[in-house]
């Protein structure tokens, strides 16, 4: 199925869909699209981590810790998952309904408000490219610990900083002039 996305062979629409006069045929494809390429794979992501969660619960041998951890994952993915990519689905259709109100002559305020949060919504999915791998990289156990570390080198550098600051006197220089041979001047 093929939509057009600006109006003829002008350049003074682009449309992020289609155009107003097809607008009406797509609704239905995009409640498709939003069937197949959501609402299923969010039923298989459940299904598999449902089932990464029962094994892991029915298993004994696991360190406690381990299996609290993760769930704990497992939990942040499908959470991740669902606030990034609800919101878009549903708001691109609600987007779409709003204009095909407006081929038919209803008008609301609310309209520009829906735009704007879908608009905020296409961010926010591909938001989800990048915070699922910092996810997987804050539970590995090297990684925290490096972090850890190097945060306590940066707050011990920025209070030894701050304490150079802090109690230099205000009559003193920033710097202390001395000639060539190394001696005060």
């Amino acid at each position: 199925m093929f939509f057009d996305k600006t109006s003829g062979n002008s350049s003074e629409k682009c449309y992020d869909t289609t155009a107003d006069y097809l607008i009406t045929d797509y609704l239905p494809y995009s409640v498709g699209w939003t069937f197949t390429g959501f609402c299923v794979p969010l039923l298989i992501i459940l299904g598999c981590y449902g089932h990464v969660a029962v094994v892991l619960a029915s298993k004994a041998n696991v360190n406690a810790l381990l299996k609290q951890r993760c769930q704990k994952l497992v939990v942040m993915l499908v959470v991740l998952f669902s606030v990034c990519f609800i919101p878009y689905h549903v708001l691109r259709n609600l987007n779409l309904k709003t204009r095909i109100l407006k081929n038919e002559g209803t008008c609301d305020e609310r309209f520009k408000d829906i735009y704007i949060a879908y608009q905020v919504s296409r961010g926010l999915a591909c938001m989800n490219s990048a915070i699922n791998p910092l996810i997987y990289l804050v539970g590995n156990d090297d990684f925290l610990l490096r972090f850890h570390e190097i945060s306590k080198r940066a707050r011990r550098s920025v209070v030894h900083m701050a304490g150079v600051i802090i109690y230099r006197k205000p009559n003193e220089p920033d710097f202390i002039p001395m000639d060539s041979r190394g001696t005060m001047i």
